[in-house]
């Protein structure tokens, strides 16, 4: 039964309209037409989101778990005569870095972490070189129970040969260099070796941890022990005269990392900003993606 009012006419006047005529609308055909459009559009709009709700969720299900390719790190340990790693703030500060450095950087099967030795011959002293094996399982097509006992199983056996990886970076940070070879320091040795990590197409993250003073006898060579640069104008052509010398060993984008080891009380002195400048700038050159110092 239609309730009375709906049967009331709503009268519209038209003015301009001659004669007077007046034009009547039924109220209740009005409003009943209005109420079926409004449950048309409520019933595309469910529809409409039901859909996508239900291609979200498909679109999760088949989406493959996003990986990233393998980092490849070196790590450059100085084992000269001015670098003294049984400092106390020397070991505390290189132990905090490998141990962050294995965190960051062993994630998955193909990572690769290798040691060098500075000293005299540097491109030849290479001293541990290992290669992650523990592979994630994609877990993209699991159950949330099955996903969770693989996470903790794959996380577990990645933990463990993190462990195994810092051990022997602790005990290779800890090896004394008696020989000859610790006289002087063939920084520039490096390069090479960088440059063979990027042709491997890995992400190659390198870290310095060394007082980075290039100390080499022989025309051509640097001795910042005897002869640092004076001030950042010289440091900085000294750095590019060298570069372009070095052309043969880009960096391709590399990261670099350098961990010297002086207080933050030591004096310009003993920490000497011109070296750094040099050797950012020269990295730089190279073509380093970026150069920090820790």
């Amino acid at each position: 039964m239609i309730h009375p009012i709906l049967l009331l006419f709503v009268t519209i006047d038209i003015p301009f309209i001659r004669f007077g005529l007046r034009i009547y609308f039924p109220y209740a055909i009005f409003a009943s037409n209005l109420i079926n459009a409004m449950i048309r559009v409520f019933t595309y709009s469910a529809l409409l989101t039901l859909c996508c709700f239900l291609f979200s969720c498909f679109s999760e299900e088949k989406k493959a778990p996003v990986t990233t390719g393998p980092v490849y790190t070196l790590v450059f340990m100085d084992k000269t005569q001015s670098v003294n790693v049984n400092k106390a703030f020397v070991a505390q500060k290189y132990q905090q870095i490998l141990s962050d450095l294995v965190e960051q950087n062993i994630r998955q099967k193909g990572d690769k972490l290798e040691v060098y030795f500075i000293h005299e011959n540097t491109q030849k002293a290479r001293a541990l070189s290992l290669t992650c094996r523990t592979e994630v399982e994609d877990i993209s097509h699991m159950n949330a129970t099955d996903r969770e006992a693989a996470q903790t199983t794959a996380d577990m056996m990645l933990q463990r040969e993190r462990m195994i990886f810092l051990r022997q970076l602790m005990a290779k940070l800890g090896i004394q260099n008696i020989g000859t070879s610790q006289r002087q320091t063939d920084i520039w040795a490096s390069l090479p070796v960088i440059n063979k990590a990027t042709e491997t197409g890995a992400e190659v993250k390198v870290y310095y941890l060394s007082d980075m003073i290039e100390s080499m006898k022989g025309a051509n060579r640097r001795d910042f022990h005897t002869n640092p640069p004076q001030d950042n104008t010289q440091a900085e052509s000294w750095a590019k005269a060298d570069a372009k010398h070095m052309q043969q060993y880009a960096l391709n984008a590399a990261e670099i990392k350098i961990a010297l080891p002086f207080e933050p009380t030591s004096s310009t002195r003993e920490n000497n900003p011109n070296v750094s400048l040099y050797w950012s700038t020269l990295l730089q050159e190279l073509g380093a993606g970026t150069v920090d110092e820790l």
